[in-house]
């Protein structure tokens, strides 16, 4: 069991009518912190306690009176008295002066980067969540929050390691032009940087911009390193430098990283989604199946999982659940994608030359990549080269799968493979 769970995931649950065993089973914790607060003029009392969530026993409580007049001081009061009193009663750890120092500095270190402004961190939270649904709709409307929070705190680092992470999701979907959205992305990264120098959040944007972009192997590597070292626990973090990789193709170091973030953060659906990446690049077909499966069930309205997702059930010999499964899938052009892929592998080959037609003549722009990934399951050896070097000379950020990718396995004995992966950065 993990002694606690990640903030994105427990405030899944605000807001809705969940008992403490539901709770404890969905983020797989032994037990549960819940409160409430009571406002009075310019007084708050908060009760805490502490719940078992193995036969409902209350561990520990406490109530704590305070005044409104610096809310976060307020805050950062509580979470010391609260850990102290944790760690004294999970893991034996006596309230001595050196003990005392620690909480101290760990409760700093995790509301490092927050913001001045307590609407601030509420409009951050909301544009977290929406930015973790993955649709263009919804990464749009994250965006917007994170700018109205920016607008009453500027100097919220989070935020903008946050609104740079959307900008990179948006280039990277090609939803906004690939340049535009990482000059952005990288604009945002150096100003929470700047306000926080030892954000690794901050670290883990640029990191990511550096792989997904600038084609810099080495230098996002050094980037995710200092992330991990500032803040070796932070859910985004772990799973950014899982994706790095799973994309130099260190496959177990990336699988070991997804599992760990998935024990500390499991609501997150994009945190799924990456691991069914990893899984399935190691060919781990059941275990891919249920990440993709989860990331869906927290998410629904995702695209790209419904696709991959049915692309794992063809290689596991289940054609008409694949089948029925890429017809689920929201986005158009994903939507197709799979069923070319779909098709070609069950004979259907009509069927797969519409599809890649309508690849070719509506969906190029922006998808050079997922194009010769198509021509390559539908062993076009020579096409999906083409493509996949237009996909690198127009910035496609998807070029830095490319040698994880199963769909690829074909193109691995081509003479031509090495110089590619040598062009987008690997193997130097």
């Amino acid at each position: 069991m993990a002694l606690s769970a990640a903030r994105t995931s427990a405030f899944s649950f605000k807001g809705k009518q969940t008992t403490i065993a539901e709770i404890g089973r969905a983020l797989n914790v032994a037990s549960v912190l819940e409160g409430s607060i009571r406002l009075a003029a310019n007084r708050v009392r908060i009760s805490v306690q502490l719940v078992k969530v193995e036969d409902g026993y209350h561990l520990w409580s406490e109530t704590y009176d305070r005044t409104m007049d610096d809310i976060f001081a307020v805050q950062d009061d509580i979470a010391q008295s609260v850990v102290k009193e944790l760690r004294a009663r999970l893991i034996d750890e006596q309230p001595d002066t050196d003990a005392s120092g620690r909480v101290i500095s760990e409760v700093a270190e995790a509301v490092k980067g927050r913001a001045a402004n307590p609407e601030s961190q509420r409009l951050m939270l909301m544009g977290r969540y929406f930015l973790d649904r993955m649709t263009r709709e919804d990464t749009a409307k994250g965006i917007v929050y994170f700018r109205e929070a920016l607008e009453l705190d500027p100097g919220y680092a989070r935020c903008w390691a946050e609104l740079g992470r959307a900008y990179s999701i948006e280039a990277g979907r090609a939803w906004i032009p690939v340049e535009q959205g990482f000059d952005l992305a990288r604009d945002a990264a150096r100003r929470s940087l700047a306000l926080e120098p030892s954000l690794a959040e901050g670290y883990a944007l640029l990191g990511r911009i550096q792989i997904t972009y600038d084609l810099d192997l080495s230098g996002a590597e050094v980037s995710y390193r200092r992330a991990l070292d500032l803040a070796p626990g932070s859910s985004d973090v772990l799973d950014g430098a899982g994706v790095l990789y799973y994309k130099l193709g260190r496959l177990d170091e990336a699988l070991e990283l997804g599992r760990r973030v998935l024990i500390r953060d499991p609501l997150s659906a994009a945190f799924w989604h990456n691991l069914g990446l990893t899984s399935y690049a190691a060919g781990l077909l059941a275990e891919s199946e249920k990440a993709f499966s989860r990331a869906l069930e927290l998410a629904p309205q995702r695209f790209v999982s419904s696709a991959l997702l049915a692309l794992v059930l063809m290689d596991q010999g289940r054609a008409e659940d694949a089948f029925e499964r890429a017809m689920r899938e929201p986005d158009e052009f994903w939507r197709i994608w799979a069923l070319t892929i779909l098709n070609h592998n069950s004979g259907r080959g009509a069927a797969s030359d519409e599809g890649m037609r309508k690849l070719v003549e509506e969906h190029a722009d922006g998808n050079a990549y997922q194009i010769a990934e198509a021509c390559s399951m539908r062993n076009e050896i020579d096409q999906a080269f083409e493509w996949l070097e237009r996909a690198i000379e127009e910035r496609d950020p998807g070029v830095t799968h490319t040698k994880a990718n199963p769909r690829f396995r074909l193109l691995r004995d081509d003479s031509r493979w090495p110089a590619l992966l040598k062009k987008i950065g690997f193997e130097r």
